[in-house]
């Protein structure tokens, strides 16, 4: 017997292997329809998860904006209410004083009223006396007079006298109008002082009015966020668990068309064996056949998105490391990509670099 029919057994055992694994995992169980079915399916809510990160990641950024926006509200409006208050506690500060101060000048205004009341009673007790004693005259000053020098006391007395009640009125009426005008000018400024601490105080009324408003705003849209983003976060847990599903579905298919190329390859070698060398393929193999199907269908395939490319699914890290030449597998010829796998197989020692080896059953 052949060397390539003593290798056939071996490649129905492969194939074997792949389809039960496959049955295992339930892909060849379902239609193909319905696979494509899933998939689309899982694609679809991927789609829909994605399109809902970016409608979430948008609007989370556009209420940052507005949350920063509030910020710089907020700490202008903090700004003009304290110092609105610092110019209330001031306003409150001089009414206080200004209302002292008159309560003070209303006590002196009484004390001089009750001044001039006193030295009106005593004028008029004075007059009253003059009235009814008869009035000295000058003969009797003179005659009554002890000398000259008495006469001069006497006159220069009486003169005073009248003179010093003259005077006491005189200042009286002064500081009562002092008094008077002190109190109207008190009155007038506490007045004022009032209107001011009231304007004062509406004002840092209306500032806290609007610092609540704004930071009750701010919360909401703070806990619109935190909604928004536990959302966010639903949504990316969603979307990772729907790309695990898909890139298991899609390594399954994958393995299932593998399978059913070696399945179809082996059914061609069982009816052309001559076709076949020492390990499948016109031309033979560095590497097990079975894996050549499962990595590529024994095609020079281009780069895939891991960069593989070849008979052989090298990648250019790899394909640089064991003497390949140019950038990439699937630009050399094939006797270089069938050396370049020797090396890498380095008789099976190196067959974990092929993932397919894992999926068909060679360690």
């Amino acid at each position: 017997m052949s060397s390539s029919r003593r290798t056939v057994p071996l490649r129905l055992a492969l194939a074997a292997a792949i389809a039960g694994a496959l049955v295992a995992v339930g892909l060849l169980s379902a239609r193909p329809s319905d696979a494509s079915s899933s998939l689309g399916q899982l694609k679809s809510e991927l789609g829909a998860q994605q399109a809902r990160q970016q409608t979430l990641s948008g609007s989370i950024a556009s209420l940052n904006g507005t949350i920063a926006s509030l910020d710089a509200q907020i700490t202008l409006v903090q700004g003009r209410e304290a110092t609105v208050n610092a110019n209330l506690a001031d306003d409150h500060a001089k009414l206080k004083q200004v209302q002292a101060d008159l309560v003070t000048e209303r006590a002196h205004l009484a004390q001089v009223r009750r001044r001039l009341a006193l030295a009106k009673e005593i004028l008029g007790d004075q007059l009253r006396s003059e009235y009814e004693s008869s009035p000295p005259d000058l003969v009797s000053v003179v005659l009554e007079a002890r000398g000259f020098s008495d006469l001069l006391d006497q006159l220069t007395y009486l003169g005073m006298a009248e003179h010093r009640q003259q005077a006491t009125i005189s200042i009286t009426k002064m500081l009562q109008a002092e008094a008077t005008a002190a109190v109207k000018r008190l009155a007038q400024l506490q007045a004022t002082d009032r209107k001011i601490t009231a304007a004062t105080a509406l004002q840092a009324r209306e500032l806290a009015g609007m610092n609540e408003l704004l930071q009750s705003r701010q919360a909401a849209l703070t806990r619109a966020r935190a909604a928004q983003q536990s959302a966010l976060v639903v949504s990316d847990e969603l979307a990772h668990r729907l790309r695990h599903q898909i890139s298991h579905i899609e390594a399954v298919q994958a393995a299932a068309a593998a399978a059913a190329a070696a399945a179809a390859a082996q059914r061609a070698a069982d009816s052309n064996p001559v076709a076949l060398g020492p390990t499948g393929g016109s031309g033979g193999w560095a590497i097990p056949y079975a894996i050549v199907l499962c990595e590529s269908g024994g095609q020079d395939l281009p780069p895939n998105s891991a960069g593989a490319s070849g008979y052989y699914q090298i990648i250019p890290s790899t394909w640089k490391l064991f003497g390949g030449s140019g950038p990439a597998a699937y630009l050399a010829p094939k006797s270089e990509q069938d050396a370049v796998a020797a090396r890498i197989w380095n008789g099976g020692a190196g067959a974990s670099n092929w993932v397919c080896a894992g999926i068909v059953g060679i360690h």
